[in-house]
């Protein structure tokens, strides 16, 4: 069973230093600002979230996104945390330690994440499995697997854990219970199924690290005291406060696409208000006192429907923490909210009205093109010798490119670090530029 005590440790990764104290700001507070201070968390500003490269400039983009989803995440990371500091007698944690680790959690959620969104990790994926079909194999199966599966996730955790702040161990050198908050998918990319012996968590559904990062990744488990569920892998439960990091991201992201499929026109204005009061709960007359324009209207509605959600979930998470605790609940908080059918009606206008629209879809292929286009060109110039090959390492910044002597797999981790940092915008000129299309 998991200790409260142990899963809050103050203790950074990399370091066995004492935690300095500063009064000004706690441990977990450093972690949101070190978070904030990043370049890797800049470039969010032009990484598409559900829209690319909006003429609008209301609609959310991966950084505002995150903002939005560490917000959430803090109310609900303090309101669970009064009441667990009550029911467990902690001593020297305050209802705001919680708040802030779910807070940076949920402002790192997305840090991995490629340009063109979701599109962008396919393109990789796939760009990665027909560029390595057509050459000697140099892989281990499990190595592979990390790119077959490319995951945002896993390159999240790389980032803050390895690649920022380098040459110094563990990157950011954030606190353990803010990256084990960090992980909700705390295994690596391949788990044979004899293992996994029929295993249905939603926490095995993808996963957050590399082989690279195993080994960090192993240091913050055992340092919170993660239930480790399979001696031979690399397999653990989910940290607790992962679970209200999930909850956060998925309450933002449903409520908030709604809001912003209406205002680019695709989800009408009476779908999005019925399906957001489904939620909100609020006469005529209040939404009509509040707001006078259609716009305000939703607004309006969006934000009472988040407060009732965090309400609930905070309800739920407090009911199951004994499940949780001892790593047998595992499956989405909303998925047991009273309002899941509702949530659901809401991802389905979106999919349907949105995902599918195509101007949105265009997108898609447009930026799973530029990716895998640009995986296969660098991959092959990294692994290569010659003019061509020469020309294509000079444009990859010196940060991406470590010792001639690192192993075909290390190789190709540099490549996916340097496309997946790209922005859409910086990715879309460097395809025109490589392809003759633009000079």
């Amino acid at each position: 069973m998991m200790q409260w005590q142990q899963l809050l440790t103050r203790q950074r990764l990399g370091t066995n230093s004492p935690v300095d104290s500063e009064s000004a700001r706690t441990c977990f507070q450093r972690d949101y600002d070190r978070l904030v201070f990043s370049s890797p968390f800049r470039r969010l500003k032009d990484k598409t979230q559900v829209y690319s490269l909006p003429e609008n400039d209301y609609l959310r983009t991966r950084l505002i996104h995150s903002i939005e989803v560490s917000c959430v995440g803090r109310s609900l990371g303090t309101i669970v945390g009064n009441e667990i500091i009550k029911r467990h007698n902690l001593q020297n944690y305050i209802p705001s330690d919680f708040g802030d680790i779910v807070s940076a959690a949920s402002l790192a959620h997305d840090i991995g994440n490629p340009p063109f969104g979701h599109a962008g990790e396919d393109a990789i994926q796939s760009g990665f499995s027909a560029w390595y079909s057509n050459i000697q194999n140099c892989l281990s199966n499990i190595q592979e697997t990390d790119f077959n599966l490319f995951e945002g996730n896993a390159q999240g955790f790389r980032i803050v854990s390895n690649l920022e702040m380098q040459p110094r161990r563990g990157g950011m050198q954030l606190s353990c219970p803010t990256l084990a908050a960090f992980a909700k998918y705390p295994k690596e990319s391949y788990i044979p199924e004899n293992i996994l012996n029929g295993y249905q968590g939603k926490s095995i559904a993808k996963y957050n690290f590399f082989q690279s990062e195993k080994e960090l990744f192993t240091e913050v488990a055992q340092t919170v005291g993660l239930i480790r569920r399979h001696e031979d892998v690399a397999w653990w439960a989910r940290h607790p406060l992962a679970f209200l990091m999930e909850a956060a991201d998925d309450i933002c992201y449903t409520i908030v696409d709604v809001e912003d499929g209406f205002r680019m026109k695709y989800i009408p204005f009476t779908n999005a208000k019925q399906l957001l009061n489904d939620i909100a709960q609020r006469s005529e007359s209040d939404i009509h006192r509040q707001a006078n324009t259609c716009e305000e209207q939703i607004k309006y509605l969006r934000a009472r429907a988040i407060s009732e959600l965090v309400k609930e979930i905070a309800d739920i998470f407090l009911l199951k923490e004994p499940e949780i605790l001892t790593g047998k609940f595992d499956i989405e908080l909303l998925s047991i909210s009273k309002y899941a059918s509702v949530l659901e009606d809401m991802r389905s206008e979106t999919e349907n009205k949105v995902i599918k629209h195509p101007d949105i879809v265009s997108t898609r292929i447009a930026g799973y093109e530029i990716l895998g286009n640009l995986f296969a060109e660098f991959a092959n110039a990294v692994l290569s010798i010659g003019d061509k090959a020469e020309f294509f390492k000079q444009i990859i910044p010196q940060q991406y490119l470590k010792r001639e002597s690192e192993d075909c797999y290390h190789k190709i981790l540099q490549v996916t670090d340097f496309i997946s940092g790209m922005t859409d915008s910086y990715a879309t000129n460097m395809f025109k530029k490589l392809k003759g299309i633009s000079l």
